[in-house]
This record gives structure tokens, sequence and C-alpha cells, in this order.
């Protein structure tokens, strides 16, 4: 059995809005519309699409905040509307806008309340605890006030608390917004070691390719509340068209620069941006351009989400 299943699911929401002085008006709208995937043990998975598309309502439906208005919903074999209570001991939530912390204590205390909401017994508190805090760089932190902490310091933080019970899954939203290339680095490697060591469940929601790239095997794109994709990430990339940018830096204007496997899209001065497949590696245009320009920096800019669904969207038009 799947260990998250969904059938047919349907979330709709009742948005009022003024008209006239007096009167209002009101509307149905759609967050999820007919739903339908399962997730098996052990797998990440990103969940991803443009704003409003109801990734967020989803995640609210798998944990019980929300009931959906129709279809069929199960996690761990539990209905999580009606059973919220036995869901929370199998679940863990990791919101990158939300802290699960308590602001004004120190993050042992945060882990402590964590222990006893979740009943987790001594030995395995102590095993997970410190397993976390080993690889979570969390040694130095755990006398400080959350409150006192930078963002990528809340967010390791937020990871342990959610894993301190054993979860069988794991819903990450966002996860590394806002943090800067180490504390990402350090996150992503948590999680690929939560994954492959404890297969733990993980869906992730992000903007961030790079997390999905270097995190999912599958990647679900889901837009006005239907699924329009569910495959590998080279998939993706392929249906949409989609290409990673290469900013070049060279020590001087020149014209523009002309290498196997890439174009170039834009030039400022000495600055200019080659584009290329986002399923190709940059490793052998990035060697060419070193071999026969003079540089002086580079680097790749991935895809934004939002760009590689709507060129998915184009070609089913052309279509």
């Amino acid at each position: 059995m799947a260990l998250i299943e969904l059938q047919d699911v349907h979330r709709s929401f009742t948005v009022r809005a003024r008209a006239g002085r007096f009167s209002r008006t009101k509307r149905e709208v759609r967050a999820v519309d007919g739903l339908s995937f399962t997730v098996e043990a052990g797998e990440c998975v990103g969940y991803i699409g443009p704003n409003g598309a109801g990734k967020s309502t989803t995640i609210k439906m798998l944990t019980g905040i929300l009931v959906p208005s129709s279809g069929r919903l199960r996690v761990a074999g539990v209905d999580p509307a009606r059973e919220r209570v036995a869901l929370a001991r199998r679940i863990g939530v990791v919101f990158g806008q939300r802290t699960t912390l308590w602001w004004d204590l120190p993050l042992r205390d945060s882990f402590e309340l964590a222990r006893r909401i979740y009943r987790v017994p001594d030995g395995r508190y102590r095993e997970n605890l410190d397993r976390c805090v080993e690889l979570l760089d969390l040694a130095a932190l755990l006398d400080t006030p959350v409150r006192q902490l930078s963002l990528g310091q809340r967010m390791r933080g937020d990871l342990a608390a959610a894993l301190l019970h054993d979860p069988q899954v794991l819903y990450l939203d966002e996860p590394t917004i806002g943090l800067d290339v180490i504390s990402k680095g350090r996150v992503r490697e948590f999680l690929r070691e939560v994954n492959r060591e404890r297969g733990t469940t993980v869906l992730l929601t992000t903007h961030d390719l790079t997390d999905i790239e270097q995190l999912c095997d599958r990647v679900m794109v889901i837009d006005h509340g239907r699924v329009v994709y569910d495959g590998g990430l080279d998939g993706l990339h392929a249906t949409g068209l989609s290409e990673r940018t290469l900013v070049v830096d060279l020590a001087e204007a020149r014209p523009p620069i002309e290498v196997s496997g890439a174009r170039v899209v834009k030039v400022d001065g000495p600055r200019q941006w080659l584009a290329f497949p986002a399923q190709d590696s940059a490793a052998p245009i990035v060697a060419a351009v070193a071999a026969r320009y003079p540089l002086v920096d580079l680097s790749v800019r991935e895809p934004a989400i939002e760009d590689v669904i709507a060129r998915m969207y184009a070609e089913v038009a052309i279509g």
C-alpha cells in the first residue's frame, strides 16, 4: 500500500468580494481540482508549481489542517482530517517561513518540549537528538534562545525538531528559502542522509530547482490544482524545453562567444549570458569557454520553475 494516496481530491474555497456600497458577491475558487497521485515509502518527491497552484493546500490536507471538499485521501493508512492525533506521530513538517520552535526558549528546551509532546522514549530521543546535532552542526547552539538564531540556524533546528519522533513522512515547504549557500548545502546533505539511511519519505515543495536536482528522483508539477507532470527531472526539462544560463565575465568586451552546445542571449560589455539545455551538463561548455576566452568569473543560473512550466504550456499550445 502506498504511504500517501490521493484519489480525485477536490478542495474549494468561497471568496467574498464587495460589489457596490451595500452588497457583496461570492464565488467558488478551486484550489485543488481532481488531484490523484500516490507516494511510496522511502521516496523523495519534489512537489512544485507556480504560486497559487495548490501546493500549500495539498500539504495542509495531507497534515489534516484542511478537510478535502471531496475525494479520498490517506497518509500512512489513516484519514488525516479524522485522525489528526494519530497522524501527528507519523509525520514531520517544516515550513520555511514559520517555526515550530519556542521563540524565547533555548534550542535545547524546544527539543525537550517536542520530546514530551510526541512522547518519545528517552533512549530513542537521545539517539535521535545526538544524530541530528552532529549532522546539522547544532552543538554550539543548544543553549541559545531561538530568537537569537540566524535563519539558517533556526531552519536546522526546525529540521531536527521535526525528526525527533521518527516520522514516516517529512513534509518540507521551502526549507532552503532565504538561506546562504553554506546553509543550503548543509540542509540538503542532512535531508539526503535522512532519506537514505532512515528511509524517511520526503515530500518537498520549493521554488529552488537545485533543491529538486540534489534531493529528488521524482518530480510532480501542479498547476491550477491538477498534476500536469509526474516523472523525472530530466523529463520535466525536456518537456518544458527549459534552459540554464551561464553568466560569463570576460577580461574585456568581446564579440558574442561561440561554443558548441550554447548560444549567447545577451551581451553587456565584458559580461555575456549563454543559454543551454537544462538537462545538459555545464562542464563541457565551461571548459570550452575557459580554453578560448580570458575569464574573470562565471556562474550558472538555474531556470525558474515558473519558466519551465510556461515553456511546457507553450509547447502544448503550439502542438
